[in-house]
């Protein structure tokens, strides 16, 4: 069982959840947009989306597996902070990727 498994939680891999593909990640995914992905978390959903697109795994997690501090996902348009990871998805849901930009 990998990092993203074990964070993702328990497993249930019967919900089906869109994820949109946000452009920084396309070339990744040879400019696919979205994704079908199954999993009962958001972690179990994006474990299952890296599966698919194994290049987007450095653009999304440290190497402990933990989300980099800049990148924000969102269900349904709403924040999953600070659950993230563990935060419980329904049939059907959206997630979304988001990169957080700063500058000065």
């Amino acid at each position: 069982m990998g990092i993203l498994r074990q964070l993702g939680g328990q497993g249930n891999d019967n919900v089906n959840v869109r994820i949109d593909i946000p452009p920084l990640l396309r070339h990744h995914t040879n400019g696919v947009t979205t994704a079908e992905v199954n999993g009962s978390t958001v972690g179990d959903c994006l474990n299952n989306f890296v599966r698919q697109y194994p290049g987007t795994k450095k653009r999304l997690f440290d190497k402990n597996g933990k989300l980099l501090r800049y990148v924000e996902i969102y269900v349904n348009g709403e924040t999953t902070y600070p659950e993230e990871l563990t935060r419980q998805v329904n049939d059907e849901d959206e997630i979304s990727i988001v990169y957080l930009i700063s500058g000065g």
